[in-house]
């Protein structure tokens, strides 16, 4: 589609949403930023841009409207709406974020989804990739967008053939893809998350499925082996690509696999990577992701022997199970992007000592008895905070764990993990819920609790 010169609404004035106005500035277009939100400062808005934008706070103009030949969504809007199908209704595109970028960048494309697991992995390819492109003398540049940091609009005009992005996508983005287009794929796992927006677990797969949407039968997919949502995906033929598996549990054919405390590969012969131990990362759910990242620089044709080295050189990224400080003989552990219950239960079964947990915010809808039932004898205490304190407490006291606090504000809950902690004890900030409602995203809220700690 031909942009310049053309108006094109972009929904939501937040990080996405800017970007996205960016980058249609520079292609020639009139972008109109249209937020909601009625009391959005609209003169702090248009200080991030170096030339004059037009912005609609509460209600779009409706000259903007009728002119529009684009709708471009931020991912946290929902794409169901009354306003979404108007447009849809008049034969107006509806793109994400991530569609935008896809149709002005150059290179090659990695793109990774999955409920969890989604920031270390790509961190790691990231990592991977941009080490052989250092280590060969390889010309170009990569770069690591979309969820992770930067948007992929951030990035997209500065792409140039020869170049590799790597992408963390969400359900979100991928809900308004066309013709984003990754060469390789990954979907790390399904399980539920979002339900709120997506309100099935069948849309909220679907939403991650369609990360394959386009590509061909020579383009390569990497699975979890043991997700039974992917492992349907490609029974049922929805997985038009090649799909190749990771597994933690069982050994497998054209794929990677742990097998005690070693990682292995088969395809033309068997061959033992490593052990997980030279790894500097903790848990089984980040076996699957280092596999996850092998397998997809291995698709990409990066050696084995500098894949391996850059996986023994990478360290745990922010915010998940990061090790903080030790406090009068108790680790404390920021796991802030544990932002749903199986991200938390995964953080839990990697805590190695009796661990103070504090958990609790935003109510996506999720349910929280398989988080409580994994706490087993290592968590001693459960602190929570946020909207969903009371139905997590509930729910713990119905599987039978009663010590549970409830605090109001981050500052309370350092201070009676503090308190409660024993010399040899860990205390884990791992949520199993957004951050919203208490605080701006995961980031800040995993920045406050880290100064908190710091303070102790």
């Amino acid at each position: 589609m031909e942009l310049n010169g053309k108006t094109v609404i972009v929904m939501g004035a937040g990080k996405s949403g800017i970007a996205a106005a960016k980058l249609l500035l520079q292609v020639g277009a009139f972008p109109v930023i249209y937020d909601q939100n009625e009391k959005l400062d609209v003169a702090a808005l248009r200080q991030q841009f170096t030339k004059e934008i037009a912005i609609c706070a509460g209600t779009l103009e409706q000259e903007y409207e009728q002119a529009a030949c684009l709708l471009v969504m931020s991912p946290g809007i929902p794409v169901d709406t009354d306003f979404v199908e108007g447009f849809r209704k008049r034969g107006i595109p509806v793109w994400g974020e991530i569609e935008l970028a896809y149709r002005y960048a150059k290179g090659r494309l990695i793109a990774i989804t999955g409920t969890n697991g989604k920031t270390t992995t790509t961190a790691l390819t990231g990592k991977i990739m941009q080490d052989w492109y250092e280590r060969s003398g390889r010309e170009g540049k990569v770069y690591v967008a979309g969820n992770i940091g930067d948007p992929y609009t951030d990035i997209a005009l500065l792409t140039k053939e020869g170049d590799t992005t790597v992408l963390e996508v969400s359900s979100f983005q991928l809900e308004t893809i066309d013709a984003f287009h990754p060469e390789i794929s990954a979907i790390l796992n399904i399980t539920p998350d979002h339900l709120n927006r997506h309100h099935t677990m069948e849309n909220y797969a679907a939403c991650k499925f369609a990360v394959t949407k386009n590509q061909t039968p020579e383009e390569v997919c990497v699975l979890n082996g043991e997700d039974a949502w992917l492992q349907g995906f490609v029974r049922e033929g929805k997985c038009a690509c090649r799909p190749v598996y990771f597994d933690s549990a069982k050994p497998v054919v054209g794929g990677y696999w742990q097998e005690g405390k070693e990682i292995f590969s088969s395809f033309a012969e068997k061959k033992r990577l490593m052990n997980i131990h030279e790894m500097k990362l903790l848990g089984t759910h980040n076996v699957e992701n280092v596999m996850a990242a092998i397998a997809m620089a291995d698709a990409a044709g990066v050696p084995m022997e500098s894949i391996l080295q850059s996986v023994r050189d990478f360290t745990a990224v922010e915010h998940r199970i990061e090790y903080t400080a030790t406090v009068d003989g108790v680790d404390y552990y920021n796991d802030s992007k544990g932002t749903n219950p199986d991200a938390a239960i995964k953080a839990v079964q990697a805590m190695v000592k009796p661990t103070v947990l504090i958990g609790g915010g935003y109510d996506k809808q999720n349910t929280y008895d398989e988080w409580i039932e994994s706490f087993g004898d290592k968590v001693r205490c459960l602190l929570l905070l946020g909207q969903t304190r009371e139905k997590i407490e509930a729910c713990a006291h119905q599987h039978g764990f009663l010590n549970t606090v409830l605090v109001e504000s981050m500052e309370e809950a350092v201070s009676k993990a503090h308190e409660l902690a024993e010399p040899g004890w860990a205390v884990l900030l791992s949520p199993a819920c957004a951050s919203w409602g208490m605080f701006q995203n995961y980031e800040e809220r995993g920045r406050i609790f880290k100064e908190l700690v710091r303070k102790l």
